[in-house]
């Protein structure tokens, strides 16, 4: 599933730069799956006493993928139109963790619709 989830620029995208500068280390895809914007967002700098471990919620969506698995494929694209931070994301089938495998996955034990 390749997708974005989108972070909203309320603060004028503090929220999203913090997120990338911290998920980059830590749920970015190799190099040869990444991608860039078209339309960057605008981030703020690193020395710009906005320390990029300081504390930050993720949108609800964001966590839910990550748990699941999900990786990041670059840095987030700027959606002038709606006024967010849209984070693209990749979440293989491999990399969906045991627990969520379970969850959707596991036929014996969910009911199909």
């Amino acid at each position: 599933m390749i997708g974005c989830a989108s972070i909203g620029l309320d603060d004028h995208g503090a929220t999203a730069s913090r997120l990338w500068r911290r998920l980059c280390h830590t749920h970015l895809v190799e190099q040869q799956w990444r991608v860039q914007p078209r339309v960057p967002l605008p981030l703020a700098a690193a020395n710009d006493g906005d320390r990029s471990d300081a504390p930050c919620d993720a949108p609800p969506l964001i966590k839910g993928y990550l748990r699941c698995g999900a990786r990041l494929l670059g840095p987030p694209a700027f959606d002038v139109k709606f006024n967010t931070a849209d984070l693209p994301l990749i979440l293989r089938m491999d990399d969906v963790t045991s627990r969520y495998r379970r969850h959707f996955f596991d036929m014996t034990t969910s009911a199909v619709l």
